[in-house]
């Protein structure tokens, strides 16, 4: 059985990626931080059509929480073939120069080393040179590690240039060792993600700048996620998508 742990899956693309995850065959492992009725939502939808999934409860940028949450992993489903670094925040729309030094930990703490910390518990279960049978992992980046995001999440932005750093050197690693490592870079795409930045209605302002003049959906992020984990990709790793409209 194909496992995947999916961070951050209680809604948008992590949602949408557990969903098309398990229409593959996937045992799908659903965490979240703290919106148990959310992610408690996806496994159910993921049962109604027949598939097979667990939520399971941490903080990615908490390390007893990771090793905790790869633990029940190893418990529940055995062996772990792929893991979507999907979790990711930003704060309240700002200059770099009224921020304090707690958001930017906040946001890196999540962000950065959530990432590394669940990418480095996957390896380890990975790894052929540790007695593993390979595996693929997926970061989700985000055009602002490319455009900066200038007055809004110059944090953010950096916080997911750092993943894009990550996912090539990362990919170099390991590329004898059984594991392909890749990343996607999500342009607007329509989810919480705009409110809990403080605009409901950021797609509707900036949808004009996109070539495509839309905000994606976070379907067609998912569903290059999901090519990126199967075999059709096999000759893909240190690369990164963009799934922007053109942006």
């Amino acid at each position: 059985m194909n496992t995947v742990l999916i961070t951050g899956a209680s809604r948008g693309i992590g949602a949408a990626t557990a969903l098309f995850a398990a229409e593959r065959g996937y045992a799908v492992c659903v965490n979240y931080r703290t919106d148990a009725h959310a992610a408690n939502q996806v496994v159910r939808a993921i049962a109604d059509r027949g598939g097979n999934a667990i939520a399971i409860q941490g903080d990615v940028g908490a390390e007893p929480d990771v090793t905790r949450m790869f633990k029940q992993i190893d418990q529940a489903f055995g062996n772990l073939t792929a893991l979507v670094n999907n979790a990711g925040i930003v704060a309240r729309q700002m200059r770099l120069d009224q921020m304090d030094s707690e958001r930017l930990q906040r946001i890196f703490r999540t962000n950065v080393t959530g990432a590394f910390l669940c990418a480095r518990e996957a390896v380890r279960r990975m790894s052929t040179r540790t007695g593993g049978s390979g595996g693929v992992i997926v970061n989700v980046s985000s055009m602002a590690a490319q455009l900066g995001a200038p007055g809004e999440y110059v944090d953010y932005a950096a916080s997911k240039a750092a993943i894009d750093a990550m996912t090539i050197g990362l990919a170099k690693e390991v590329a004898l060792e059984g594991i392909r490592v890749n990343a996607v870079r999500p342009g607007i795409i329509n989810t919480e993600i705009h409110a809990s930045g403080g605009e409901p209605g950021r797609v509707e302002r900036v949808k004009d700048s996109i070539p495509m003049k839309r905000a994606g959906e976070p379907e067609e992020v998912a569903k290059l996620i999901l090519w990126l984990m199967s075999a059709e990709a096999s000759y893909c790793t240190g690369a990164i998508v963009n799934v922007s409209g053109g942006r």
